[in-house]
């Protein structure tokens, strides 16, 4: 039997955009690194010789870390995690970001404390979304079937690798371009925590 979504206490989540308001750019990394439109950024990077990528990762390491400096939460995401938490979820994050920047993320908007260590899977600790390493380590960490894990994202990176996992897809933003792969859908995380709150 499928769980539904507010009996489930394995949570991910995506962070900027998500837990965030969505402030990169993406258009002006692909300028400044010299990325063709609509082509992977982390992809791109990885396909390159080392000296360059090294390079082309220290600028993005820099930018980020400027983004993260002035984090902002999203509408409704710290009462989400917090009453996730009290209510004795697990919670996890998995971002396309360096791990450390996402740690200092969270640290800005005030939610670092609920999120262990190993609880933060960044591009380095899996192979980034929308494949699903992330969700099957953060599955096994916690000893539960990825099909028991719901993960929450405003992209179809996100989406993608919900489904590719077997977990319950949640989508948190304005539009969902990605209906057919999203199990939910709501405007943002006060929306989702309203939609919990009624069903608990």
């Amino acid at each position: 039997m499928t769980l539904p979504l507010a009996a489930r206490r394995h949570w991910v989540f995506d962070l900027d955009g998500t837990l965030t308001l969505a402030v990169h750019d993406f258009g002006l990394i692909r300028r400044e690194l010299d990325i063709p439109a609509g082509q992977d950024i982390l992809g791109h990077l990885g396909g390159l010789p080392a000296a360059e990528a090294a390079a082309k990762r220290a600028w993005l390491i820099a930018h980020e870390r400027e983004l993260a400096d002035a984090s902002v939460a999203a509408p409704g995401a710290v009462a989400l995690l917090r009453g996730l938490h009290a209510r004795g979820c697990e919670l996890g994050i998995l971002t396309r970001n360096d791990h450390a920047l996402a740690r200092l993320t969270l640290a800005e908007i005030g939610v670092e404390d609920m999120f262990a260590h190993e609880a933060l899977i960044g591009r380095d600790e899996a192979t980034p979304k929308p494949h699903p390493a992330g969700l099957l380590l953060h599955a096994a960490r916690w000893a539960v079937s990825p099909r028991e894990l719901v993960m929450v994202g405003d992209h179809g990176y996100d989406l993608e690798a919900g489904r590719a996992a077997g977990a319950m897809t949640v989508f948190v933003g304005a539009h969902n371009a990605w209906p057919a792969l999203s199990d939910h859908a709501y405007a943002d995380c006060q929306a989702l925590l309203g939609a919990l709150s009624v069903a608990a």
